[in-house]
């Protein structure tokens, strides 16, 4: 029975947009299988990892009605490996899967469709908003840099969602800096807080294109549900309590210094060539001035990078862990930032000049 037919790309393109969630090791053997649908003239593929599904379709030729699972990777790495120009069929014979360009002829075990573990969207009334792709995706660059990284503190390992008013806001933090974001919406949805998983993140930014098409968000307290173009991502949501972003960023730091992001990105990369590999510590000392930024290492190396700044208050003496001051500086893109500080104690306030939709606080370390 013919699954498909036609280009290379008709086929491998859906698929590449499947295949980014799927495990290479997994206790259950058929998740690391895609699901293929036929049904008329559409083939579907489904992929998932029990918590994460992603699906998108295809045009394909025929009015056959099949399904099964086959290995997505090696599917994945066929298609790829043959010519851009080739035209592909996938035909199911007795479960196994055939699939030939031009001479080659290529031979998949595959699993019953029945078997394959679909998620399904949670009844409940849902909150809806709709924003562009590029939208998100300039929100989720700004912020997902500061989500935390197998930390026991479950509900830090993602990026807390936030619709409130006519605004949609994103924060992440691992404990030690915390990005925020916010975009303006066309019309108010109902309020709803929910933290979306790492990879969920990071899925989308991956599948989210840099153009002005829309992205429908459909929120219920357990589950998100993301469409865009032909594809569809859901996703389970975390269960905690997120900390209290609006009280952790600073209010009244007198300290005000405005610098060049690309001077002060260069400056730092070149600081932290000697910095300890283990801490990743630099000094800023802020003077009448200059901005100083220091750092040394374990066998007595130092560095000194000095910046010009129109400055005249009194000096401070503040350090800073310098991967955190470097990932927000790769993130934004504006030339101008400001730097809020107000002790050797107090936490860092980056900004970007006018704009209220952007805060990025880095706690100081002690050197």
């Amino acid at each position: 029975m013919l699954l498909f037919k036609g280009p290379r790309d008709q086929l491998l393109s859906p698929l590449q947009s499947v295949c980014g969630i799927v495990e290479k090791r997994h206790t259950l053997p058929i998740l690391s299988n895609v699901l293929m649908e036929k049904n008329g003239e559409r083939l579907t593929l489904l992929a998932t990892d029990i918590e994460i599904q992603i699906t998108t379709e295809t045009p394909t030729v025929g009015a056959e009605k099949v399904a099964m699972t086959v290995g997505a990777r090696k599917l994945q790495d066929i298609l790829r490996s043959l010519p851009e120009t080739a035209e592909v069929s996938l035909a199911l014979d007795d479960k196994r899967l055939q699939l030939k360009a031009g001479k080659s002829r290529f031979n998949l075990q595959t699993l019953p469709a029945e078997d394959f573990p679909r998620m399904s969207m949670v009844d409940g009334q849902p909150s809806r908003l709709t924003v562009s792709q590029k939208q998100m995706k300039r929100l989720l660059a700004l912020v997902q840099y500061a989500m935390a990284q197998q930390d026991i503190r479950y509900y830090l390992n993602g990026l807390l969602l936030v619709a409130k008013g006519n605004e949609l806001r994103m924060v992440a933090t691992d404990g030690h800096r915390l990005a925020y974001a916010a975009e303006t919406l066309p019309e108010a949805p109902s309020p709803i807080e929910v933290i979306l998983p790492r990879k969920t993140v990071l899925e989308l930014s991956r599948q989210l294109s840099d153009n002005d098409d829309p992205l429908e968000i459909t929120l219920t307290p357990t589950q998100a549900r993301f469409s865009f173009g032909n594809i569809e991502l859901v996703s389970k949501l975390i269960d905690g309590k997120f900390p209290d972003y609006e009280r952790v960023i600073p209010q009244h730091h007198t300290k005000l210094i405005k610098l060049s992001r690309d001077v002060l990105l260069h400056s730092l990369l070149r600081a932290a060539i000697l910095t300890n590999e283990k801490f990743r510590g630099v000094r800023l000392v802020l003077g009448a001035g200059s901005l100083k930024i220091i750092s040394s290492n374990a066998e007595q190396e130092e560095a000194q990078e000095e910046i010009e700044i129109d400055y005249s208050g009194e000096t401070l003496d503040v350090g800073f862990n310098v991967t955190y001051l470097l990932d927000v500086l790769n993130n934004v893109n504006n030339e101008i930032i400001e730097l809020h500080l107000a002790d050797a104690n107090s936490s860092a306030l980056f900004v970007l000049p006018g704009n209220e939709t952007f805060k990025y606080v880095v706690m100081p370390m002690r050197i």
